[in-house]
């Protein structure tokens, strides 16, 4: 390959700062394998539970992390027909057309470093074809990675999972990067309250201006007791969970009508388990798990992209903060104390 070497940020142990540092590319593609030149990351709260071991023992380590990000492709292995040299591209997580290649074999200080089918913390990546959605020419790259991870799972949730629909009444815990495209998502729904909550004051300020009806600190039960009355609901029919919290869990599935619908997307710590009276789901309510929305990135990212152009969806402000790679775990800390309103942007070039 032209690139031999390049700068990633790395996860070594658990609950520890990211090193960063410059590591060792495949001397070849492998099937189904682009190598991509990364313009810019964002950060999605999924690292951040990844860092603290939120799914529990981590067998990879060290490894590569970032699921969300944009660049221009340098390189094809054999069998790569959806994409090719000079193409624009957003980097995502979901599954799309094309080949569901191997993971790239990385080494760094001598040893294998691991990566799965994308990894965004870097300049330069080896990306599995099918994690790849190219981009028109004068698309904004500093805008497209949120169509990664941010824009496709908010969106994604609001149409596949809660299925959504004029006038239903919805509340969405966690007002995060994620949680403010769900807003935005309701709201061009029809949607009426959308109702957000936060331990956040500064997210919620955010909340507002993506088009929520209520803003409210999460501890504040009498505001929402107050909200719902005025709203004349009994309960809501949509509660979706970003938090991962299992009290929180336990609150929005509580506070849903008997034909209610709730949706995790938050993931609890392991072991954190929820307590939940099961006897309404027998007769309407549901609560479910998202993955990522539903998403089908070849099909969703180019609509939202034309939404994007149409004012119809606000992202330009939804990047609150840019950093060099260099400072990412500085970024890091940012995101775990809440300073960060939005989505925090990684440059790479």
């Amino acid at each position: 390959m032209q690139v031999k070497t390049t700068k990633a940020a790395i996860l070594k142990e658990l609950n520890s700062p990211l090193i960063i540092d410059e590591i060792t590319l495949p001397e070849n593609l492998a099937y189904g394998q682009v190598l991509v030149r990364i313009h810019y990351s964002s950060i999605c709260g999924s690292q951040l539970g990844e860092i603290s071991g939120v799914k529990g023992h981590d067998p990879y380590l060290p490894h590569m992390l970032g699921h969300e990000g944009s660049g221009v492709v340098l390189e094809v292995g054999e069998g790569v027909s959806m994409v090719k040299p000079g193409d624009r591209v957003v980097m995502h997580w979901k599954p799309s057309n094309g080949i569901n290649a191997k993971p790239a074999n990385y080494t760094w200080r001598g040893a294998k470093l691991n990566s799965g089918q994308i990894t965004t913390f870097s300049e330069h990546a080896v990306v599995s074809e099918n994690r790849l959605t190219p981009i028109p020419d004068d698309f904004d790259m500093k805008i497209a990675p949120l169509f990664g991870c941010a824009v496709t799972t908010g969106l994604g949730v609001i149409k596949n999972d809660a299925q959504v629909k004029i006038g239903d009444s919805v509340i969405i815990f966690g007002a995060g990067g994620v949680g403010l495209n769900m807003i935005q998502g309701a709201v061009m729904s029809g949607a009426y309250p959308v109702i957000a909550t936060d331990i956040h004051k500064n997210r919620l300020e955010m909340a507002k201006k993506m088009g929520a009806t209520v803003c409210l600190l999460a501890d504040d039960k009498e505001g929402l007791e107050a909200a719902m009355k005025q709203y004349s609901i009994k309960g809501f029919d949509i509660a979706i969970d970003n938090t991962g919290n299992p009290a929180v869990i336990a609150q929005a599935y509580g506070i849903t009508s008997p034909e209610g619908r709730t949706v995790l997307v938050g993931v609890p710590k392991k072991g954190n388990n929820t307590e939940l009276y099961t006897l309404p789901l027998h007769f309407g309510k549901s609560i479910t798990g998202s993955h990522g929305g539903g998403t089908i990135p070849q099909k969703d990212i180019p609509a939202y992209i034309r939404l994007y152009k149409a004012g119809r969806l606000d992202l330009d402000r939804l990047i609150t903060h840019t950093f060099k790679l260099d400072d990412i775990n500085t970024a890091l800390d940012m995101m775990r104390k809440g300073e960060t309103d939005g989505r925090c942007l990684l440059e790479m070039i």
